[in-house]
């Protein structure tokens, strides 16, 4: 291009002012060629900062990829299943599920045996849920009171003939109607609580008008076989749970 410029220069200082127009197109010639070779010139530096920007990207790529494959992966292959491992793990399981299992049978019963054990009466208590009496140390005609779940109980040893004036008397006329024998179970011995059933008072025994309990409270008169002849008292005497066992008297 440095040849062109200067045969061009000679040739102008050659020619004289007439043959300017004659020179006019060499002259576009010349710029055009200029513009085209500034024109390849840039092209070919752009290419190149994109090749050069290619390379560095690739560079890079490599050796982010150099770097990931420099990383050391721990080995598990001591931890990982083999075949028969997934039953072995079921019977495992089962087994863990069974023990579990057990392990909670035993504590429910436990508490529950517990729980029962501690809702129980003590010993204490069951020691006075029964009374025993020894029958052959009360005589005939006389009367006995002892103390059972915290109440008197009034234990009668009756004579024959208090076993006959207690069936003597016409039920139908009685208040809380009942016969002798549906208050006994043996003629000859009577038990039943000592309360009044009038408002709780103890009556007295061998006293009243019938020869039986009198409660001095309010006036209430029993006769031989407990039951209520005269005053406030809507019933007669209560008759406890009891038996008899050799010559014992068990009351509860």
């Amino acid at each position: 291009m440095a040849s062109l410029a200067r045969t061009f220069a000679s040739s102008l200082s050659k020619r004289t002012y007439t043959s300017a127009s004659a020179s006019a197109p060499a002259l576009k010639r010349f710029y055009s060629i200029a513009v085209n070779n500034k024109e390849e010139e840039q092209k070919n530096r752009n290419a190149s900062g994109l090749m050069n920007k290619s390379l560095n990207t690739i560079s890079s790529q490599s050796t982010m990829q150099m770097r990931h494959n420099t990383t050391n992966i721990p080995d598990f292959s001591k931890y990982k299943k083999v075949k028969n491992s997934g039953e072995a793990s079921r019977t495992f399981t089962y087994m863990m599920i069974g023990a579990t299992g057990l392990v909670s049978a035993a504590g429910a019963q436990a508490t529950v045996t517990d729980f029962l054990a501690n809702m129980s009466a003590s010993a204490d208590v069951l020691a006075l849920a029964k009374a025993e009496v020894d029958m052959s140390a009360i005589p005939e005609g006389k009367n006995v009171t002892i103390k059972w779940r915290g109440k008197p109980v009034f234990i009668r040893h009756r004579t024959d003939a208090e076993i006959a004036e207690a069936n003597e008397v016409q039920v139908s006329s009685l208040r809380d109607p009942q016969t002798d024998a549906e208050r006994v179970k043996d003629p000859h011995w009577l038990v039943m609580l000592g309360v009044c059933t009038h408002l709780g008072c103890v009556p007295i025994g061998e006293a009243g008008d019938f020869g039986g309990w009198y409660c001095p409270c309010h006036g209430s008169h029993y006769d031989i076989s407990g039951r209520i002849r005269q005053g406030p008292a809507p019933l007669n005497l209560e008759i406890p749970e009891y038996s008899f066992q050799d010559d014992k008297l068990i009351i509860g």
